[in-house]
């Protein structure tokens, strides 16, 4: 007998109601924790309250928008198509759909390049600083989100793993399997849950750089381990996924660990960057005390 946890959690706050509900809480619940983890570090650095207000303002709106959009143009199917004889909306045969965001399906790699446009916009219009600069500061409160909207999968029983008989399996009783054409609760890798936990670690190890390390003075650090620990654990825990998308299963690598593989060497050309430069100063500074 396959020991395993049933997950019958609704995400339904009211029954009947779709809103407000449980995705939706733990979504502004991670954007909340962000704004304070971003609040203490420009209040160490003297920076106004109205400052951060504009910074907020710009991740929220990229964080949503980047987020669905991501998630029509990546994985949504573009118009109606049946799959295993079920129907399947496509967002562009429904256009209002693409707005109903509290019936899930958002995608971390669109809401990552909406938000570093609008960061970029933020750092030279708003604080005028160098880019990287805000990018080593969003990079810990940026995590934390993550680790709420990977919870908003789980108790909207989306995104799930692959069956197993680990002990720790999920069995997701509101998942709609697609090839059987019916509600699946097999014992499953809570995916969300590994992804949720690994995002957890890179926020501590963030938090852990930025105040213990001071790693905020090498320009570009911080934010270069994000983009690695990050879409490192996605390309990780991919593998335990069940394919979003219909080429995920004859792909080596799906959809989401191809998106992931650019950010994590953008992230290793920044990391060797910043340790470069910092030790070129030091080199520089040694001479001229000399």
């Amino acid at each position: 007998m396959i020991l395993a946890i049933d997950w019958t959690m609704s995400p339904e706050i009211i029954p009947g109601w779709k809103t407000p509900n449980l995705y939706g809480i733990l979504f502004v619940t991670g954007l909340v924790l962000g704004y304070f983890v971003v609040k203490k570090m420009f209040k160490k650095e003297g920076i106004k309250d109205e400052v951060l207000d504009k910074l907020v303002m710009y991740m929220v709106i990229g964080t949503i928008v980047g987020a669905r959009l991501g998630h029509v143009l990546f994985y949504g199917p573009y118009y109606d198509e049946v799959v295993d004889g079920r129907m399947i909306k496509g967002y562009f045969s429904h256009p209002l759909d693409i707005f109903k965001v509290w019936e899930g399906g958002l995608a971390s790699h669109g809401a990552a390049i909406a938000i570093l446009v609008g960061l970029y916009l933020f750092s030279k219009y708003t604080v005028k600083k160098p880019f990287l600069w805000i990018l080593d500061r969003i990079s810990a409160p940026t995590a934390i989100g993550a680790v709420f909207i990977r919870l908003g999968n789980l108790v909207n029983h989306e995104i799930v793993g692959h069956q197993t008989d680990v002990p720790w399996a999920f069995k997701f009783h509101n998942y709609w399997n697609s090839s059987i054409k019916a509600f699946d609760a097999t014992p499953r890798h809570p995916a969300q849950l590994y992804e949720s936990i690994l995002y957890l670690v890179a926020f501590g190890i963030l938090m852990f750089l930025f105040w213990k390390k001071e790693a905020w003075k090498k320009p570009g650090f911080i934010f270069g381990s994000f983009l690695i620990m990050i879409f490192g654990a996605r390309m990780i825990v991919e593998f335990f996924k069940v394919g979003q998308t219909a080429r995920d299963e004859v792909l080596a690598l799906n959809t989401g660990q191809l998106l992931s593989i650019p950010f994590i060497l953008v992230g290793i050309i920044l990391v060797f960057n910043a340790i470069t430069r910092a030790k070129n100063n030091t080199i520089e500074s040694v001479k001229i005390d000399t």
